[in-house]
Parts: structure tokens; sequence; C-alpha cells
């Protein structure tokens, strides 16, 4: 059986900060594969826009090049809306009965997991791999799932400090972002003109 683990977001862009945490979970936590699920919004963060998914699925599928074992997937993105985790979970259980699946999260996810819709369902069938957020220890303590065996802390985790928010507003003014993006999806974003004005 093929264990994989699962981070999902809108990757609107995708950075490296995203890369960096596929790369460590594949080292640290016993995994084969990762697989960046592009999602569509959100149900916590209604009220802002996104790229269509199209781009979005686009500059997942560059940013991952050259790595065998982080995959793009865009299969929620056909799933009913809203979308939630524990659904779409459900249906990868379903679709793909010879793989197992873990949840990649960052610690301030699992402060708020209890949140989720159907939380004990999620851990009764899966692994929380829970990477550190700015405000880790308090994260820790306001969760109520950290001493479930389900749930492993991978502590020496990259502490990702760059979010596709900052992206955003750094190329809507113009600013260098080469550091923060991979080179194929800066070079994506400038032929679409992505986010905001572009240089000419």
């Amino acid at each position: 059986m093929t264990r994989i683990g699962c981070l999902f977001g809108t990757f609107d862009p995708p950075h490296n900060g995203h890369l960096a945490i596929a790369d460590h979970m594949l080292q640290r936590a016993g995994l084969d594969q990762v697989w960046l699920v592009v999602t569509p919004l959100n149900p916590f963060k209604q009220g802002r826009g996104i790229s269509p998914d199209l781009h979005r699925m686009a500059m997942v599928r560059l940013a991952v090049q050259g790595r065998s074992a982080v995959l793009a997937s865009g299969f929620e993105l056909d799933l009913p809306k809203p979308s939630y985790t524990a659904d779409s979970l459900r249906f990868m259980r379903e679709r793909w009965p010879h793989h197992s699946f873990d949840l990649i999260i960052g610690s301030d996810n699992l402060a708020t997991f209890h949140n989720w819709k159907d939380p004990g369902a999620i851990l009764e069938h899966h692994r929380l791999l829970v990477y550190p957020r700015d405000g880790f220890q308090d994260h820790l303590q306001a969760s109520a799932y950290q001493g479930s065996p389900q749930v492993q802390i991978i502590a020496d985790a990259p502490l990702v400090r760059v979010s596709s928010t900052q992206v955003r507003a750094a190329i809507a003014r113009w600013e260098p972002v080469d550091d923060l993006v991979p080179p194929a999806v800066v070079s994506y974003i400038r032929e679409f003109r992505l986010y905001g004005p572009a240089k000419p």
C-alpha cells in the first residue's frame, strides 16, 4: 500500500514554503508520495476571490516539476461544493483503496481542527502530520487533539513564514518574488499577468 501525504490548499500561487514542507514530510514521516491537492475556496475563507482553477492547477504542476514523489492533484475541484476535507478524504478512500492517506496541516489548523466537519471521522481513518507555524506552542495548547495517537507533530519541519497572500501582495506592488516562488511559476505569473499589474 502506498502511503501518501496530502497537503490541501488553494495554491494561489504555490510557493517555496509548500515545497519545503512536502520535501520534509517525505523525509521524516514515512511517506512514499506527497500530493499537493488544489482545492476550491475554503469554506472558512469565504469573501475573497481566487484565481481560476486552470491557472492554479497549471502553477502547481509547474511547481512540482522535477520532483518525482511530489504530485499535483486536482480531483477536489470536481467534487460537490462546498468542499470539506472530510468529504474529500472519504472520496479518496473509495477512489484509491490501495493507498493510505495522511493529512498534512499547519499547527494553526490543528488548533481549530475541532471546528472542521467530522474531525473524529478524519482521525478514524487518517494520520495528521502537523508542521509548525508561528505560534506553534500556543497552537498545541489550544488543540483538543494534540494527544491523539493519530496526530504526529513534526516539530523539526521548516517554519514557513511566507504565504500566498504575501506573494500576491508583493507582485501587486511590483516587488520581486523570485526567492519565494519556483522560477517556472514566476514566469507563468508574469506571462498571464496574475495578481496585479505586470511590468512591461
